[in-house]
């Protein structure tokens, strides 16, 4: 079989010759180009997909949302200072501005400064929200779909939960605590706005070219415990888990931190596959213990290499004895896919992630 075929053989709750293997190739790409390594076009080329089929791993895209967000009645400006990306919202209310710094070290950028600061942002990004509209953007996904073959399937995003959005992007962990907990029904009703522009980008999505679908929640439950996941999070991915079933087409999630405190809620919402599952000793939870944690739950468990395994911080005893073990855990029934949890990094080594590849074929038949 090839990767296509074993992973849509897993998605259909088949089982295949080989266990599937899948890695998040994106960042790793990304850092290549920046050090000159690889040409600046190189993840939208053919070479791309051919350099995943060198290295013996599926492709499954990374990092696309299918739609454009267009702002209306305001102003946005945007400018570089240095390494600083800074963004302005100008609008009748006010404006909110963010700013992002690119880190060199580890070829990523980080938010500094958020839009939304206080409570005073409230109106203002309300406002904006109520100002959005999305119109379609699949270019990119007809392209994959000619380009991926048998390497894999094209995945495009949804939008984020409006909850996750401000928290990873545009507010940060305590302003949107400190609102939440003070002004609950403000709080509310911006959610409710930001859901209502949200469905509009999530229907295109539903509807573009992807074969997979993906709320790119990152997810880590340090952050978001159960009972914000209950109020804020569980009807949006509901609500749109269903709707891409309806289609006929896969929902994944993206959790990619720490599993213990919400991973059984995560895996009663619906979603085919729970991607990028961190395992100990870099995650909370020993790869044997995430059955027990999803109870009856259908969704398909994928990940299980850390991205630090694939560097030299991580010995090659320690690289080969880890993805053995998973290998061997995952073997016993077709619920897995071999994964990268999340991404390789930068500093990853080829001759590991091709090394993958060859512990499945000497070790990952069924």
């Amino acid at each position: 079989m090839t990767h296509r075929e074993r992973l849509l053989n897993i998605l259909k709750g088949k089982q295949p010759d080989y266990l599937p293997w899948y890695g998040d190739l994106d960042y790793w790409a990304n850092s290549l180009i920046k050090r000159g390594l690889k040409p600046k076009d190189f993840i939208q080329s053919d070479e791309y997909i051919q350099w995943h089929a060198d290295l013996n791993v599926g492709y499954y895209l990374q990092g696309y949302f299918p739609f454009k967000p267009f702002i209306e009645g305001c102003e946005v400006v945007e400018w570089n200072e240095g390494r600083k990306r800074y963004k302005e919202i100008k609008t009748d209310l006010g404006s909110v501005r963010e700013c992002w710094e690119y880190m060199p070290a580890s070829y990523t950028e980080g938010p500094v400064e958020h839009f939304m600061k206080s409570a005073e942002d409230l109106p203002i990004l309300k406002h904006i929200y109520e100002s959005t509209r999305f119109e379609p953007d699949y270019d990119f996904a007809y392209k994959r779909r000619q380009q991926v073959g048998d390497q894999g399937v094209v995945l495009c995003y949804l939008p984020k939960s409006p909850f996750m959005h401000l928290l990873a992007l545009e507010a940060g962990i305590m302003s949107v605590t400190m609102i939440a907990l003070t002004l609950p029904d403000e709080f509310q009703e911006l959610l409710e706005v930001m859901k209502k522009a949200f469905d509009q980008a999530a229907q295109i999505a539903v509807e573009s070219p992807a074969e997979v679908l993906m709320i790119p929640e990152n997810l880590s439950s340090e952050m978001v415990g159960p009972e914000f996941f209950e109020l804020y999070m569980r009807a949006y991915q509901e609500e749109w888990t269903t709707k891409i079933s309806e289609a006929g087409k896969y929902s994944y999630i993206h959790i990619d931190g720490t599993l213990a405190g919400l991973l059984k809620q995560e895996a009663s919402v619906g979603f085919t596959a729970l991607e990028a599952l961190t395992p100990h000793p870099v995650g909370d939870l020993k790869w044997e213990e995430l059955a027990d944690k999803v109870g009856d739950s259908n969704s398909i468990l994928w990940g299980g290499i850390p991205g630090a395994y694939f560097t030299t911080n991580v010995s090659e005893e320690e690289f080969e004895r880890h993805v053995k073990r998973i290998i061997e855990i995952m073997v016993k029934e077709p619920r897995y896919v071999l994964g990268v949890a999340d991404q390789v990094p930068p500093d990853g080594l080829e001759e590991r992630v091709r090394r993958v590849g060859e512990l499945v074929e000497q070790y990952g038949m069924y």
